[in-house]
């Protein structure tokens, strides 16, 4: 179905302002957002229902909404259970507008990378050389950034170069989790922690007594000790008790985030509410370490 360039318009606008608002949209809506006179958008709208491409709505609240054929017309697959894929302009994200999809244009380039992204929600405010951030997306947490090199309003879409893109494994945190975690015993001293460390090329591990795991030690918290010359105590002295624990469910991309929140280096996994292993910052980079270069 081939549509003049004010019919796309208005029907691209239609579907993001119902999306947004979830309701019947007004011609002056629409008008004001596409800048026509609201008489040549109600015009239009009697062509695009003959067309089965929008619906009225009677009433006080009515107005337009726009049918499944719509989609259709646009190349917008239509979907019940939506993600929201966000969108950023300059470090702002813009609300009411998600990535519909992302094409690469220049992969074989060995020197540049561009792509487009086609939007429901406005693109309007987007101009050459602006920041672009899209995602995450959420099965594999895919984030593309780059620099706005123009805008395609036929299509709704956004010329971008790409200057970075990062996405993590689907699989869950169990999957990279150490198990069974290297143990350190409650009544060690800082030496024989020490030298567990270095043994096992490790910068901290869990700390068990009578098999259960009861707190953290890390070569930090054996550094404060010593500074404070206190080279006596035990591992149960300068422990960190407090664990902070993950389910071996979640995805890397969520526990990555609680590296940050709480300010550590290790994290405790649990299967079923009982603790089986650790997961470090250490383990997580090697393992993009090695999702990149495969």
């Amino acid at each position: 179905m081939e549509l003049t360039l004010i019919q796309k318009d208005i029907v691209i606008t239609l579907i993001n302002l119902q999306r947004q608002k979830d309701r019947a949209i007004k011609g002056e809506e629409i008008a004001e957002v596409i800048q026509r006179n609201p008489g040549t958008v109600r015009n239009q709208m009697q062509l695009l229902k003959a067309l089965g491409l929008v619906e009225g709505v009677p009433g006080p609240k009515g107005g337009y909404k726009p049918t499944g054929r719509a989609y259709e017309a646009l190349k917008i697959q239509q979907l019940k259970n939506e993600s929201v894929v966000p969108l950023y302009r300059n470090n702002t994200l813009v609300k009411g507008a998600t990535a519909a999809e992302i094409s690469f244009t220049t992969v074989r380039n060995p020197e540049a990378c561009s792509g487009v992204v086609r939007v429901l929600g406005n693109t309007k405010d987007f101009v050459m050389d602006d920041k672009l951030q899209i995602g995450p997306t959420p099965v594999n947490r895919l984030i593309i950034r780059g620099e706005v090199t123009g805008r395609d309003d036929t299509n709704n879409s956004i010329l971008f170069n790409i200057t970075e893109m990062v996405s993590l494994p689907k699989k869950h945190v169990k999957h990279y989790m150490k198990y069974p975690p290297m143990l350190v015993n409650l009544n060690a001293s800082i030496q024989e922690a020490t030298r567990l460390f270095i043994r096992n090329n490790v910068h901290g591990a869990p700390v068990e007594d009578k098999g259960k795991i009861v707190g953290i030690i890390t070569y930090t918290d054996i550094a404060h000790a010593i500074a404070q010359g206190k080279l006596n105590v035990k591992v149960k002295d300068i422990m960190t008790k407090e664990l902070i624990t993950v389910d071996g469910d979640m995805q890397l991309y969520d526990v990555v985030k609680l590296f940050h929140k709480y300010n550590v280096g290790r994290l405790i996994v649990t299967i079923n509410g009982v603790p089986k292993g650790t997961l470090s910052k250490t383990d997580v980079l090697n393992e993009l370490a090695v999702y990149r270069e495969s």
